[in-house]
């Protein structure tokens, strides 16, 4: 007979009564909100892996994972050590009444402090244009078999035509075509757009002539994040308006050092198909379309010199 197993509280009560604190790390991404005054929040989604938090402000993020150690880290959580199957976030309830600020959270079940900080932005750069071949290349082969959410949909194909072809007018317009599509907290459509625009603003800002990757990236996450809040989750919006900015999440960090020459492609790529059930391949999707974008733009950029020089 199998038995249920009980939760791993994160923290204990003292003799007064208050809750002890947890240390957790968070991403800079929320360094402005949890450094800020406390405000309050609330719990709108509990998973063995995670919570998500979400308070009401005109300024993002607007939604805070909160992940145990082996969970998907995206750029807007803060991580505790405790694992997944310790099922540390067990007493916590959706709807339950949070604080954020003070360089804390605070649920009626857990009261994390944070003690560290990580950023959401690697340092790629300088990538040469062989080298981003390489690595696109690397990127696409590992990824071809994975379940890619909006496969067959022309949206998608569409959007990395005009990135590719420099077409800021189309590319808008195939980008806002696609928010929100999809089902899950993270719909396929969000998550390619947030791979391509951070792949086009930090694989760009590394690329000897990828101000135009870059110009794209801030076109289009103005565009897709203007009116998120009204077509997407939630936490999709949050995360579109990480992406614009050029915060990724661990996993997508790792590809992109790995494009860079830094890590081996194969574990990092592994580590983000595992994300969701096709989170993972379409992050990997837009990842792709921004470095083939940007290597286009990079080389049309290097052949105006030439023709100039």
């Amino acid at each position: 007979m199998t038995s249920l197993r009980e939760p791993t509280p994160l923290a204990g009560l003292r003799a007064d009564g208050a809750r002890t604190p947890v240390p957790g790390a968070a991403s800079l991404a929320l360094r402005p909100l949890l450094s800020g005054p406390r405000r309050c929040a609330r719990v709108i989604a509990v998973f063995p892996s995670a919570v998500y938090l979400e308070y009401r402000s005109p300024a993002e993020p607007k939604v805070i994972a909160l992940v145990s150690s082996d969970a998907t880290r995206l750029p807007n959580a803060v991580v505790v050590a405790a694992r997944s199957r310790e099922l540390p976030f067990g007493p916590v309830r959706q709807g339950d009444e949070a604080w954020i600020g003070d360089a804390s959270l605070e649920i009626p079940a857990l009261r994390v402090r944070v003690r560290r900080w990580w950023d959401p932005s690697p340092v790629l750069g300088p990538i040469s244009a062989v080298r981003l071949a390489h690595g696109a290349d690397a990127l696409e082969a590992g990824s071809s078999e994975a379940p890619f959410g909006l496969a067959g949909h022309p949206g998608p194909v569409r959007l990395a035509d005009r990135c590719a072809a420099g077409d800021l007018a189309q590319a808008v317009d195939a980008a806002e075509r696609i928010v929100g599509l999809g089902p899950g907290l993270t719909p396929s459509g969000d998550d390619v757009l947030a791979g391509l625009l951070i792949s086009l603003r930090l694989v760009g800002g590394s690329v000897l002539g990828g101000e135009s990757a870059i110009w794209l990236a801030d076109w289009i996450g103005a565009a897709v994040t203007a009116d998120a809040g009204t077509r997407t989750t939630a936490l999709a919006a949050t995360l579109l308006h990480c992406a614009a900015h050029g915060q990724a999440g661990a996993e997508v960090s790792a590809v992109l050092r790995a494009i860079a020459g830094q890590e081996p492609m194969a574990p990092a790529l592994r580590r983000l198909l595992g994300a969701g059930h096709t989170s993972g391949a379409d992050l990997a999707w837009g990842v792709l379309a921004g470095c083939r974008a940007t290597l286009a733009l990079s080389g049309a950029a290097a052949q105006s010199r030439r023709a100039t020089a």
